[in-house]
């Protein structure tokens, strides 16, 4: 497998930590977990669900829309003095999220509605290669705003 995820965090951080996972279904819930576990010991447990739910969407929308076989896909969590990001990076920079309101009988598509609701701010750096999605969870004096 190929990793080629650089780490660029655009603000000064406190703590960092970095998975790569090959592109498997099985990896989504170990990802949410690894998150849940970061926010807990970092200090903030209240963060820890909310966290792990934004990975798991950001890691199955890699999954589902971003990666190439035999291209690992990069799960970075960065703690700074006001946030708590998850930043998901993937090879395939042209696959640009794009939310669309599902219908009722859709199966997918609500993944970007759920980090829009749930998180402070999102959003999309494309790389040279590849893109990163991202999603900020405020932290104050250890709770989430």
């Amino acid at each position: 497998m190929t990793d080629s995820c650089p780490f660029r965090h655009p603000k000064p951080y406190d703590r960092h930590d970095a998975v790569s996972y090959t592109p498997y279904p099985h990896n989504i819930p170990r990802a949410r977990s690894h998150v849940a576990r970061l926010a807990v010991s970092w200090g903030h447990p209240h963060a820890a669900g909310d966290a792990a739910l934004l990975a798991s969407e950001l890691c199955t929308n890699a999954l589902l829309h971003g990666c190439l076989r035999d291209r690992l896909f990069r799960l970075e969590t960065t703690l700074t003095a006001d946030a708590l990001r998850i930043a998901v990076t993937d090879p395939r920079g042209e696959r640009l999220p794009d939310p669309q309101p599902p219908t009722l009988i859709d199966q997918f598509g609500r993944g970007l509605l759920i980090i829009g609701a749930l998180a402070d701010r999102w959003g999309t750096e494309k790389l040279t290669v590849g893109k990163t999605v991202w999603a900020e969870l405020d932290i104050k004096r250890g709770f989430v705003t």
